[in-house]
């Protein structure tokens, strides 16, 4: 009875500790970094990634072990590896040795962890489909107890609603930037057409010529040619009434 109260306690003491960790994270990428950190020391594993989906594929957004050259950037589609297939079946996979031999597997140059010997893939959930996957791995074999799978399986449901919702808010984010930029580069686009006598394309090649050979954003660019404008505005003399 006491070591089934023990359990207990610890399974609360699971849940709360993940609804403290997502209610002070702040953006899609810390609440990802945040449930890795705590998944890698809830199975005390080496490696741990989480696969977020977008359209028809699993992009890798978060990672125990640092890959910038691999995180945003590396993608599978859905029935692909054993990631895919645990997305396309919404069931987990654990595997104690020789992960890589598995038919399902698939092996990327990018990730040294593609050679570690245990491996644990349990989908992410959101109101009854996948929204991601979270890998985790040993370097040497590790046989996956049930109750560890169960509890990344219950963290998986948990924080599903909490990682869609952070990547709409991330979605959102990006598109408002991409229309202040482009409003931005309007403005600029006017001003070069009233002082240079451009055409509205050759505005915009101009400013694109610029990014290039300065390497920074046409959007500073831009600023730059309103802010210009700007202030020569103010030393205007005013017109005569």
């Amino acid at each position: 009875m006491d070591t089934l109260l023990s359990m207990e306690d610890s399974h609360v003491e699971v849940l709360h500790e993940i609804g403290v960790r997502l209610a002070t994270a702040d953006g899609f990428h810390e609440v990802l970094t945040r449930i890795v950190d705590f998944a890698s020391a809830l199975v005390k594993c080496d490696s741990c990634l989480i696969y977020v989906l977008e359209g028809h594929e699993l992009v890798l957004r978060a990672s125990k072990n640092p890959h910038p050259e691999a995180v945003d950037r590396l993608k599978l589609r859905v029935g692909e590896g054993i990631t895919g297939w645990v997305a396309e079946n919404q069931e987990p996979v654990a595997v104690s040795d020789h992960a890589a031999q598995d038919p399902r597997f698939r092996f990327f140059n990018e990730l040294p962890e593609d050679s570690y010997e245990g491996f644990l893939s349990v989908p992410l959930m959101c109101r009854g489909r996948v929204v991601g996957v979270i890998n985790l791995q040993h370097r040497l074999p590790h046989v996956y107890k049930k109750r560890q799978i169960q509890l990344i399986s219950t963290i998986g449901f948990l924080v599903g609603a909490e990682i869609e919702m952070a990547r709409l808010e991330e979605v959102n984010s990006n598109l408002s930037l991409q229309l202040a930029t482009r409003k931005i580069v309007e403005r600029a686009k006017g001003i070069l057409q009233r002082e240079l006598g451009l055409n509205e394309e050759q505005a915009y090649l101009a400013l694109q010529r610029q990014s290039r050979q300065k390497r920074i954003a046409m959007k500073e660019i831009a600023e730059a040619i309103v802010l210009s404008d700007e202030v020569k505005g103010n030393f205007r003399e005013p017109s005569p009434s």
